[in-house]
C-alpha cells in the first residue's frame, strides 16, 4: 500500500513538471482573424429583439382585429351568433401569452447585450 502511493506521488509530481515546461502552442486561425469587436451588434440585437417582440404581439391583434370588428357590426351574419366573447377572450389569452413570451426575449436578448461593454 505504502508503494502505491509512493508511486502515484511519484507520477504527480513528474506530470507537474512535464506540464510546466512543456511548450504551449495556439493552433487554429484565431492569429488570422479580426477578433475586434464593432460594436455594431449592440444595436442590432436589440433592435431585433424589439421587432420581434412587436410582431410577436401585433401580428395575432391583427387578425382578431377583423374578426372582432366584424362581430360587432349588426349587418354581419355572425351578429346573431354572439361570438363577440370569442374574441374578446382569444384577444386576452392572446396578449398574455405574448407578455409572457415578450418578458422572456428581453431577458435574454437586452441584458446579454449590456454585459459585454468594451
Amino acid at each position: 500500500m505504502e508503494q502505491e502511493t509512493a508511486s502515484t506521488a511519484k507520477k504527480v509530481s513528474a506530470t507537474s513538471e512535464v506540464a510546466g515546461t512543456e511548450r504551449r502552442e495556439a493552433f487554429g486561425t484565431a492569429k488570422t482573424e479580426n477578433l475586434r469587436d464593432s460594436g455594431l451588434w449592440r444595436i442590432i440585437l436589440p433592435v431585433v429583439a424589439i421587432l420581434c417582440c412587436l410582431m410577436l404581439l401585433a401580428l395575432p391583434l391583427i387578425i382578431l382585429g377583423p374578426l372582432f370588428a366584424h362581430s360587432v357590426d349588426p349587418h354581419s351574419a355572425s351578429y346573431h351568433v354572439n361570438l363577440l366573447w370569442v374574441w374578446i377572450v382569444m384577444a386576452i389569452i392572446e396578449i398574455v401569452v405574448a407578455v409572457v413570451a415578450i418578458r422572456g426575449l428581453v431577458r435574454v436578448f437586452m441584458t446579454q447585450a449590456g454585459n459585454y461593454r468594451p
